[in-house]
């Protein structure tokens, strides 16, 4: 990998607390990211100038504030613009996949993603994003 800086830190903001579970044994057990989980897209925007996390991973349909418009709030703070930003989601259809592109998602995962090869997957969207701003 030609990056500088070691990828450790994820924040997770998912409203299902099965999925989080999942999620949370998959990126910090089996991954050993340094995980940080949100149930809301409020917590998302209180906690993220604390953790500063390397990448963001966001639910798309949450209530509140769904992940677009978290997506939309973390763009629009400067220390976080440029961070990539993945969305997990079961709605992948390629129309919406491109839609939440559009919108500034680096990546989309499909649910229910498989908790042994997340972390794998999230760090090779992580390589390519780097890859692609040098």
């Amino acid at each position: 990998m030609n990056t500088s800086v070691e990828f450790t830190k994820i924040m997770y903001v998912e409203d299902e607390p099965d999925i989080r579970l999942v999620a949370e044994i998959a990126l910090k057990q089996v991954a050993g990211f340094d995980l940080k989980i949100c149930s809301d897209g409020y917590e998302g925007l209180d906690e993220i100038g604390n953790f500063k996390p390397q990448l963001v991973l966001l639910d798309v349909m949450m209530p509140g504030m769904d992940g677009p418009q978290l997506l939309k709030r973390i763009k629009e703070m400067p220390e976080f613009a440029d961070i990539p930003i993945v969305f997990m989601t079961a709605k992948a259809q390629a129309d919406e996949v491109e839609k939440l592109k559009k919108m500034g998602a680096e990546n989309v995962i499909t649910k229910p993603f498989n908790p042994m090869t997340l972390g794998n997957e999230i760090r090779t969207i992580w390589q390519n994003y780097h890859e692609s701003k040098q």
